[in-house]
């Protein structure tokens, strides 16, 4: 451990030679990368470019891949501290769950539930992350702290509905106010990207999902909402609108390329159609489908017809690796059985969706999601010398169904190194464990969660007695 931070102390004009390096052209032996600036500053040969720059260090990882780190395009930070409690609950926890939990935090645990989750996010790999927005009470600055503080790039949404879905719901001139000034207290941040969010379309009228969607788009940020993801919302939807949610936000002109929708999973062909055709993008979570949804999004579909997409957690399970198996198993499972397709995209699809492609649905294309000149040096330092990478026949298939995150030597966010061996540089992860296993219980008591199952722990306990 000391090696690697003893290496990476300094990383301005720093030559980074791993055994393998991935690219666009997928992964390369005898590379370099050159960092300067926290961006990748050139990449070439190894042997060119130590030869342009004789006076620079380098650093030599003969046994390490160099891969561009995973971008979640769907999370919720402020949802850390209930994790399990949504296992075996029935669909739309958010209501009897998330939402409770969420607006009963004071400030305090809406920042160790922030800090938690970008622990947690960073030891997956993850260098980026997208939050839905919080439904605490204006406590958005204590996320922003929490990623400053450990070096997380995270686009944060403000919440804007103005007919329910969060503990407080202004009149329709201050959330426009708050959207506005959301919007101009990141720009040129290092870290930070704002984004504008309508929690599921129907806790906001059709002028505020219109307005917000419109105000998104101008300021070339995302615009995130929750849609088709439960059955019962549909019906819903149907009810009140005459129509399904993908469809009514196509009629009141709240799709494009601005738009990043969560989920989809439960999408006609027909709605397959506006997604392409408005250029939305959507945040493919296979990992919520299995633990708490109705339904698998058709992401071998999306891609097919050019839709973009990534891959997101939806505050499930942070590993990377784990999440591209699972992308790639549900639609092995769902679609490809049946179809006789063996391979579901292959290897080389899951890591783009979970680098290159994730960053285009996010709206960080200029700025992160590859290793190439002129990014932020985000990036992982992977270590190749296990058995599970011995031999290795197809590298990127090999990453998608043998990886996960205990191989994860080091993570850099901007050319800083921010992770060794699953544990932060510069600050005292295990303090924060402590703080939130002393505080946790109680808020958790406090909130008024509704939840349907007993816990597996107590099931077992009155079984036993």
């Amino acid at each position: 451990m000391s090696d690697l931070r003893q290496s990476f102390a300094q990383t301005e004009n720093l030559i980074v030679a791993p055994g393998r390096l991935l690219l666009d052209d997928g992964p390369r032996s005898g590379m370099a990368v050159l960092l300067r600036g926290g961006r990748f500053a050139e990449i070439g040969a190894a042997a060119a470019l130590r030869a342009r720059h004789p006076d620079f260090p380098v650093v030599a990882l003969p046994e390490h891949l160099m891969m561009p780190g995973f971008i979640d395009t769907h999370t919720h930070l402020t949802q850390s501290l209930g994790k399990s409690l949504v296992f075996g609950e029935p669909s739309e926890i958010f209501r009897r769950i998330w939402v409770p939990l969420e607006s009963s935090l004071n400030e305090r645990m809406v920042y160790l539930s922030s800090k938690l989750a970008a622990l947690e996010w960073l030891r997956g790999g993850f260098t980026t992350a997208v939050d839905a927005g919080t439904r605490s009470a204006g406590h958005i600055d204590q996320l922003v702290l929490a990623a400053r503080e450990t070096g997380l790039w995270l686009v944060v949404a403000q919440i804007c509905n103005d007919l329910g879905g969060a503990v407080v719901v202004p009149e329709r001139a201050e959330i426009l106010r708050l959207a506005e000034a959301h919007l101009a207290a990141y720009q040129g941040d290092p870290l930070i990207r704002a984004s504008l969010a309508v929690s599921i379309p129907e806790v906001a009228s059709d002028g505020m999902l219109r307005d917000i969607s419109a105000m998104a788009a101008a300021a070339d940020v995302t615009f995130q909402t929750h849609v088709n993801e439960h059955l019962v919302a549909v019906e819903r939807s149907l009810i009140a609108n005459g129509c399904r949610p993908l469809e009514h936000l196509a009629r009141i002109g709240a799709l494009g390329p601005q738009t990043l929708i969560a989920h989809s999973t439960l999408v006609t062909p027909s709605e397959l159609n506006l997604l392409r055709d408005t250029g939305t993008a959507v945040a493919y979570n296979p990992i919520a489908s299995v633990w708490k949804g109705n339904a698998v999004a058709p992401a071998l579909q999306m891609q097919a017809l050019g839709i973009r997409f990534g891959l997101g957690t939806d505050g499930t399970r942070a590993d990377g690796f784990r999440l591209m198996d699972a992308a790639e198993t549900l639609q092995r499972s769902n679609y490809g059985l049946a179809s006789g397709d063996s391979s579901c995209g292959g290897g080389w699809l899951w890591l783009d969706a979970a680098t290159r492609m994730a960053a285009d649905a996010s709206g960080l294309t200029a700025v992160t999601g590859r290793i190439a000149e002129g990014l932020a040096a985000d990036f992982l330092l992977v270590d190749l010398d296990r058995p599970k990478f011995t031999p290795s026949h197809d590298l990127c298939w090999e990453l998608v169904r043998y990886g996960n995150r205990d191989q994860i030597d080091a993570v850099f966010t901007n050319g800083r190194l921010r992770m060794v061996r699953g544990w932060p540089v510069g600050w005292d992860a295990r303090a924060l464990l402590g703080e939130i296993r002393e505080l946790a219980g109680p808020a958790i008591a406090a909130a008024p969660i509704h939840r349907i199952h007993p816990t597996a722990d107590s099931v077992i306990a009155v079984r036993a007695s």
